[in-house]
């Protein structure tokens, strides 16, 4: 006789957590879609600080959906202390960190609980992050970072042995696509779905990363305590990218100072303090050269109408 069917470990319930900062229009269709999905039983939007109209548009939406809880007046303190601050309110088996400009496909959070019920030892989940154009994101699913990979990934030296184990990038978006749930070493914070007990366990989000490599961290920490990592390909979040009205030198500069410290926080008893000061040197040296091109990109962006 075939076995019974086994009852989910936990239950089909979860929070979604979105930090925002200045995000923009899409916030409301993010949120929005979220409130959508089976399963959700509450969104709890951070809001590190938006403008007046996109508060109202907000606020709106929750005076209709008691669901959606809005949490301010922290000021902007940031994605990780933000995540940690929106997962308090959560009192549900499972979290989900989403990007407050992600749009959720239908059926998406339904179907990473029916991977978590066949893996329930699973620390972490994701799904296929898309572009607009549904092409996958850059970032969705990566080897960790180390600094040999970040060298692969630099110089292309994968082209050199590229089928050679030691020899792989940093980001998998260009390999084959895949077809079934598969293990992965890192994945992007756009979308970060995992049982609360497993997100609190472990600390949750480290407070000293402001914004960026926080969720490269994480994923580190899951895999260095033997946890697993889920990349579900047969459902997407399109993530748009480029709504936020802050300047991408203010996001690369603190992205420079969070790979620093991720650096030396994992990388400091491998590595010799004088590799890790020439990594960080060279972190910024790249920072200085890209700084005009993007300000100057963004800055016309703006005055043309394409940064509203």
């Amino acid at each position: 006789m075939p076995d019974p069917p086994r009852e989910p470990v936990r239950a089909h319930a979860c929070t979604v957590v979105v930090v925002s900062y200045r995000t923009g229009a899409v916030l409301l269709d993010s949120v929005s879609a979220a409130l959508e999905q089976d399963g959700v039983r509450s969104v709890v939007l951070v809001d590190n600080g938006n403008s007046a109209d996109t508060r109202a548009a907000i606020d709106a939406l929750a005076a209709e959906d008691k669901r959606l809880i809005v949490v301010r007046g922290q000021g902007n303190v940031g994605f990780s202390k933000g995540c940690n601050l929106g997962v308090r309110y959560a009192k549900t088996a499972y979290i989900l960190l989403l990007n407050p400009d992600c749009v959720l496909r239908p059926g998406v959070v339904g179907r990473v609980f029916s991977v978590f019920d066949d893996a329930p030892n699973a620390t972490m989940a994701t799904v296929r992050i898309e572009n607009p154009d549904g092409s996958e994101q850059r970032g969705g699913r990566r080897n960790l970072m180390t600094p040999w990979t970040c060298l692969v990934e630099l110089f292309r030296l994968d082209k050199l042995m590229p089928d050679h184990p030691h020899f792989q990038r940093l980001n998998l978006n260009e390999t084959e696509p895949l077809d079934k749930v598969t293990p992965v070493q890192c994945i992007s914070g756009a979308f970060m779905m995992m049982p609360t007990d497993s997100y609190n366990a472990l600390g949750g989000m480290d407070e000293e990363y402001f914004l960026h490599v926080e969720d490269v961290d994480l994923c580190m920490r899951v895999i260095k305590s033997g946890g697993e990592i889920l990349y579900v390909p047969d459902v997407a979040v399109m993530h748009v990218k480029g709504t936020s009205r802050v300047s991408p030198f203010t996001v690369e500069w603190h992205k420079s100072i969070s790979a620093t410290k991720y650096f030396r926080k994992h990388f400091r008893p491998q590595y010799p303090d004088l590799i890790l000061r020439i990594i960080g040197a060279a972190i910024f040296a790249r920072l200085a050269v890209r700084a005009v091109p993007i300000t100057l990109a963004w800055i016309g962006a703006r005055l043309t109408g394409g940064g509203k």
